[in-house]
């Protein structure tokens, strides 16, 4: 059955929470995304978030509760940007 919904919050970010019961299952199509400034930052989120997860691809990872996460440096749409196509071009290939 359907429980009732459970207010939340996480880094000071209101969420409402639902519990939808055993039929509906966590998948991509909601995921939450880390904004990092520095490498260690990056690193200590996704050490943290993919212990008894798994991770994916591209900054991708999935918690031990299936929940998808995106760590993201917040220098990334800087790099993707970059009017040299060379680098613009090697920031995508690192993430495959």
């Amino acid at each position: 059955g359907w429980g009732l919904p459970v207010g939340v919050q996480v880094g000071g970010q209101s969420f409402i929470a639902l519990n939808g019961g055993p039929h509906f299952k966590f998948n991509e199509a909601i995921s939450f995304v880390g904004n990092c400034q520095t490498q260690e930052e990056v690193d200590s989120y996704w050490e943290k978030l993919s212990a008894g997860g798994a991770p994916v691809e591209c900054g991708w990872l999935k918690d031990k509760f299936g929940l998808s996460w995106q760590i993201v440096p917040t220098v990334l749409p800087e790099l993707l940007s970059d009017p040299d196509p060379k680098k613009s071009g090697r920031v995508v290939r690192m993430g495959h």
